[in-house]
């Protein structure tokens, strides 16, 4: 997963100047998605709907900086216990990287991981299994080599695996490494921005690589994605408006599925899937069956979809912007101060940034009252339900498939339509705050 990635993003979406040799090349042989959606228009929630297929706001992961609950079962969890081993590289945030929290990559299920607190850049400092390291290297480059180290491991185990690889790349403030800014040195201030994402496709393309070396390539499903819609003012977006936005331009995502033994030929298609689709779908797959007492899901099985043998979404995909601000988690100062600490013996600094509390469900939420801008996508149409802090509600009506920028509301000429979209929002709505109020975990 890129962080801040946008649709176009990549020279195979047909950006002007971005060259993108590695992800072209995967997006040339696999499933190329057309119509992905992150969950959510900033990086934790999105994250969060990867590890769950749940939306974010059904377990209280509003916005950047905001973690897991620890009741939730993650994708690490249910194939950990049908014996696979898991490894997470690069960004978390989605709660501490220190040892001794709740939610923590080891908590969440993961056997081996080297993470971040938040977005990383070149030479960072990481924790591995808790413990901060000071490291050297091209930031995606080190999130791919420590992700090969486990998957070399567990080829030579013959154990089946999980590696989450999750890049800190193109996120601001932009520093590529001095030979990716030198290739687009004409670029003035996007410069850095273009190399960052060089940097990322050239990890890429080293994890396909490796993957052949090792012998397991035509059997490991390779997913690509990124966790929200572009920059705005630097990125390529999918649509009207940006990163942030439940507007097309802050959801549509670039994303590819690889998969020689079961995705022989290449193809794309222009179904509606989703970041929450990852859970349902890896778990049909390997043939993991879901948690005992399973809450509610919002992703689905997209199996039909990779076999060819449904080219439609099962059921509609809805978006909540809670009105709730992020949480700030500055990796690169944080874990400095947390290998200070170590190397001193001394007691881990800041005991609030463990998240100890993650569990703890300290407000109700309204089940009948939705603040925030909210959406419902039923190809080909769209419908947005924007509440005021009043309690009034606008509603827009959007025909994607004709109008893409979003730019026609139809709302007032489709009223019945309208009015039957905005009631099957609502009652989303209701479930996921009746989630979020702790109803699964009972």
């Amino acid at each position: 997963m890129a962080d801040d990635q946008g649709w176009g993003d990549v020279g195979y979406n047909g950006h002007p100047v971005l060259k993108t040799p590695q992800l072209d090349a995967l997006a040339a042989a696999g499933l190329r998605f057309d119509r992905f959606y992150a969950a959510a228009p900033v990086c934790s929630p999105t994250r969060g709907s990867v590890l769950t297929g749940r939306h974010p706001n059904r377990f209280g992961c509003f916005s950047w900086g905001h973690s897991l609950r620890p009741q939730e079962v993650t994708l690490a969890e249910a194939l950990k216990a049908a014996g696979y081993a898991t490894g997470h590289f690069g960004k978390w945030h989605l709660g501490s990287v220190r040892p001794g929290s709740p939610v923590n990559p080891g908590a969440s299920g993961f056997d081996r991981w080297l993470s971040a607190e938040n977005f990383y850049d070149n030479d960072p400092i990481l924790s591995r299994e808790g413990k901060a390291v000071s490291l050297k290297g091209e930031s995606s480059m080190i999130a791919a080599d420590a992700a090969l180290e486990f998957i070399g491991d567990q080829v030579k185990a013959r154990k089946p695996f999980l590696a989450v690889v999750w890049f800190g790349s193109p996120h601001a403030p932009h520093r590529a490494s001095a030979e990716d800014r030198a290739a687009y040195a004409g670029e003035g201030d996007k410069a850095d921005f273009y190399g960052e994402i060089a940097g990322l496709d050239r990890a890429v393309g080293k994890l396909r690589k490796e993957l052949g070396t090792l012998g397991v390539r035509d059997d490991t499903l390779f997913w690509y994605c990124s966790d929200n819609g572009g920059l705005p003012g630097l990125g390529v977006t999918g649509g009207r408006a940006a990163k942030a936005s439940i507007y097309e331009g802050g959801l549509r995502v670039p994303a590819v599925l690889e998969w020689p033994a079961r995705i022989p030929k290449p193809r794309s298609t222009s179904a509606v899937a989703s970041t929450s689709d990852l859970f349902p779908t890896i778990l049909e797959l390997t043939g993991v069956p879901k948690p005992a007492n399973s809450p509610p899901l919002d992703g689905v099985s997209l199996v039909p979809l990779i076999d060819g043998k449904a080219e439609a979404r099962s059921r509609p995909l809805g978006f909540w912007n809670f009105p709730v601000g992020g949480i700030s988690s500055p990796s690169d100062q944080w874990m400095a101060e947390l290998l200070e600490a170590q190397k001193k013996g001394d007691a881990i600094p800041h005991p609030e940034r463990l998240r100890l509390d993650a569990a703890e469900i300290k407000v109700r939420h309204p089940e009948d009252s939705f603040g925030g801008h909210a959406a419902w996508l039923d190809w080909p149409w769209k419908l947005h339900r924007i509440q005021g802090k009043k309690g009034e509600v606008k509603v827009e009506l959007y025909r994607l498939s004709d109008d893409p920028q979003e730019a026609n509301d139809l709302a007032a000429s489709e009223p019945a339509r309208a009015r039957d979209l905005k009631s099957a929002l609502e009652t989303w709505l209701g479930s996921v705050a009746h989630s979020l109020n702790g109803a699964d975990y009972r």
